[in-house]
């Protein structure tokens, strides 16, 4: 078995290293025929998130954080079955590995600085609104004698 389609980048200059990714395949289910019987084609990845030497401290940090929920003793496991043949479920559950990761490991957004509406915008809403209940106010059929 040979190397995968190259290096999958998590973000930047940082890859997910072949060395420290566990694969272990067995039969999948759905589609196939006689095939699925025989072969071991669902893929399942481990990642040692808490051992890694691979990313930097602060990623390391936030996605042991964020992906507390998936993880089971500092590991991550991704399973892909959706294909019918081994290599392109190993690849699917690379790709989304490194997904997963590159989500996890990102920054936390800027903050929201608050603004005030602009006062002429309120004022025109009011106005709109006073035209309007003027409107529905005169529907009112007490006037018509």
């Amino acid at each position: 078995m040979g190397d995968m389609s190259g290096p999958h980048l998590i973000r930047g200059s940082v890859a997910l290293p072949e060395a420290e990714l566990a694969w272990r395949f067995s039969r999948s289910s759905g589609p196939g025929g006689q095939h699925v019987n025989t072969s071991d084609s669902q893929a399942e990845l481990r990642f040692d998130l808490a051992g890694t030497e691979a990313l930097p401290e602060v990623w390391k940090q936030r996605a042991l954080e964020r992906l507390a929920s998936r993880l089971v003793d500092g590991v991550i496991v991704v399973r892909a079955s959706e294909h019918r043949s081994q290599w392109r479920n190993r690849e699917a559950a690379a790709v989304r590995l490194a997904a997963l990761l590159a989500e996890a490991t990102a920054p936390p957004p800027r903050p929201r600085r608050p603004t005030r509406v602009p006062r002429g915008i309120n004022e025109r809403r009011l106005r709109e609104k006073k035209q309007r209940s003027e409107t529905k106010r005169g529907r009112s059929g007490r006037d018509w004698t």
